[in-house]
């Protein structure tokens, strides 16, 4: 079976936020990667947004994802900021026929106490779904938590596990192509004081990096790792 990761991404920019350096350094190891984006406007009018809205941000997702070299971008219609009014069956049935569908050997999720609910919403719906045993969770080999600057990093401290990243992947290389792909997104970036900024992901970066002694790198939560 030939190496694919799948990364569920709330919302379009998690999956660069969280791991566009990785995404990045995939590609350019010849692997594949699929991204999802499984909120926006939902079935019915949005009670916070305009449909246009997501038109915007998903035309900068697309640019961000071909500047990462991203192989397939998937977006589902789950309503955007209201997981938790949702029946927990309906999301998991999104995210179940996502993984049926790509059959990742790899999957990205956020990380399950990140303080937006629908953080949480997902990557419990990825870990009903990436059980080792279920069908669907027979092709994957790993399961990993990525941590999204303005999310995971505003938790309560003390009422929720904190994010302690046990996994690194070197970006010394795709560090630029990460900040290139954030930039896409015009709509969602912030002030360089703010998280969702290319100082903030650099500085980040640059953190992560001196757990393992380089540059640049982005850390992980292994949830689960498989060897069949």
């Amino acid at each position: 079976m030939s190496y694919t990761a799948l990364v569920l991404a709330p919302h379009a920019d998690d999956e660069v936020l969280g791991m566009g350096g990785t995404i990045a350094r995939l590609v350019a190891e010849n692997r594949r990667v699929v991204v999802a984006v499984v909120t926006g406007h939902g079935e019915d009018p949005h009670p916070l947004w305009p449909a246009e809205r997501w038109e915007l941000v998903r035309a900068e997702c697309k640019a961000a994802c071909a500047i990462l070299g991203v192989d397939e971008l998937i977006f589902r219609e789950l309503p955007a900021a209201c997981l938790d009014s949702l029946p927990a069956w309906k999301i998991n049935s999104v995210i179940q026929e996502i993984v049926a569908q790509v059959r990742p050997s790899e999957l990205y999720v956020p990380f399950g106490f990140d303080l937006h609910k629908d953080h949480g919403a997902i990557s419990y719906a990825a870990s009903v779904v990436a059980r080792p045993y279920t069908v669907t969770g027979q092709s994957i080999a790993r399961v990993l938590a990525y941590e999204t600057l303005s999310e995971t990093n505003l938790a309560p401290p003390y009422m929720a596990p904190a994010f302690q990243p046990n996994v690194f992947v070197n970006i010394s290389e795709t560090i630029d192509k990460k900040i290139e792909a954030m930039q896409a997104y015009q709509s969602q970036l912030q002030p360089e004081n703010m998280p969702r900024s290319t100082a903030a992901i650099r500085s980040l970066a640059h953190l992560r990096g001196t757990h393992i002694g380089c540059m640049a790198a982005e850390g992980f939560v292994l949830l689960g790792e498989y060897v069949r």
